[in-house]
């Protein structure tokens, strides 16, 4: 899609509003794919955490993926959306004993990171198949916050406690047909993906019924032109030599499995704000637009950097803007950024908005979360309306508050 197609949507639908091009999902679904094509069984299984809404998870269905998630709700989601339960991992974390046992009764593949629900899930279930997710204590990842693979990590089962999962795994007699590890998010290190998937080879050796072998994801994208990215196609071809390698040491043919979300979406998304005011201070020009942290937090939470275009005058003479929102703290979306000469009533759009912008938006000052936009065989397609304030206030409840007027001082 292109800025003309942009325009006309926040025209038609109002700002801020978010659109996902669904031909660029499906281009780089096809690129993850061609890039592992040397495997004899492959499974996409899209991290529903990265963009939820329901159409999108129905669009990586027709792809033919399956699903990573992380709570029962994105289990119930991909339900609705279509997916079989036996095309649905899931990977929580910190969880409950009992959210456990519900996903399983639905269906879903349990993937276990510690040792304590490992063992009670074991006794309960011995026959219900579990993959355990390792710690590789490898860092890797661009942020401290999305750096999940290293020694301190609250996620995964340390490499250094495989004699305690064996220990567990006899005594409760449960069969283990998975191994997994993710060791984080903006990998651009190949070298330091394949030391940790070796890890994870070593580790498989322990049992032997296994079917599948999830290495994660975490690959990043490029969020500029002429920004770094993880070369998926060398990575696909080396790990896919080694892959085949180990199976056949193993004795037969695995699945390898990934679990990416913001390689397939985070290209596709377009984050459009209007903006409101174009304030001169002594010292700075800030664009002030019609959104905030509460729409897109991901500048502030992890220091990113979404490219900021004026798709409204594409051509006007560039200068440094502070882009800013209207929340009522500091939401700064790009400090001193070149952006062509911006206006009131410009529309400016956030690239790269497509992965864990929408889904970690709030109601924070009472705003409306925005609509989405899915942009499919050159149509704008509505698939989440803009809220109101019914919404705000859907969960409330109204109870009767009458204050003794002596008590007030």
């Amino acid at each position: 899609m292109n800025n003309k197609d942009l325009l006309n949507i926040a025209r038609e639908y109002g700002s801020p509003i978010y659109v996902y091009d669904a031909e660029t999902i499906i281009n780089q679904y096809n690129r993850l794919s061609t890039a592992f094509h040397q495997v004899a069984s492959l499974r996409l299984n899209y991290a529903v955490k990265a963009l939820s809404n329901v159409n999108i998870l129905k669009l990586m269905n027709q792809l033919g993926a399956g699903l990573d998630t992380v709570s029962i709700q994105e289990v119930k989601l991909g339900l609705l959306a279509g997916f079989t339960a036996e095309r649905i991992i899931y990977t929580p974390n910190g969880v409950s004993l009992k959210e456990i046992e519900e996903v399983a009764a639905l269906g879903a593949q349990i993937n276990i990171d510690n040792l304590s629900i490992l063992e009670q899930f074991g006794s309960k279930y011995p026959d219900i198949p579990v993959c355990i997710r390792i710690n590789p204590h490898v860092m890797a990842g661009g942020n401290t916050n999305i750096s999940v693979g290293h020694i301190d990590s609250k996620f995964g089962i340390s490499i250094h406690q495989i004699p305690h999962i064996l220990r567990i795994v006899e005594n409760t007699g449960m069969n283990i047909n998975g191994i997994h590890m993710h060791t984080g998010s903006d990998i651009l290190d190949i070298d330091v993906f394949l030391y940790a998937s070796e890890i994870l080879f070593e580790t498989a050796k322990n049992f032997k019924n296994l079917e599948f072998i999830d290495f994660g994801s975490g690959f990043k994208v490029p969020y500029k032109p002429g920004d770094i990215e993880t070369n998926i196609e060398e990575l696909g071809e080396k790990l896919s030599v080694r892959f085949n390698e180990f199976c056949k040491e193993y004795g037969r043919d695995l699945t390898l499995a990934f679990e990416p979300g913001k390689f397939l979406v985070s290209e596709a998304g377009h984050f459009l704000a209007n903006v409101n005011v174009v304030k001169q201070t002594t010292s700075t020009v800030f664009a002030q637009v019609d959104s905030g942290f509460n729409h897109l937090i991901r500048p502030m939470l992890y220091g990113s950097q979404h490219q900021i275009e004026n798709i409204s005058n594409p051509d006007g003479k560039e200068r440094f803007y502070s882009v800013v929102g209207y929340i009522c703290e500091t939401d700064t979306f790009a400090n001193n950024r070149r952006i062509n000469e911006i206006r009131e009533g410009d529309i400016l759009c956030f690239r790269n908005a497509g992965a864990y912008c929408f889904t970690m938006a709030s109601n924070y000052n009472s705003r409306y979360r925005p609509a989405e936009i899915l942009w499919l065989d050159q149509q704008a397609h509505l698939i989440r309306k803009r809220e109101t304030i019914d919404d705000i206030l859907r969960n409330q409840t109204d109870i009767n508050i009458a204050i003794e007027k002596e008590k007030v001082t």
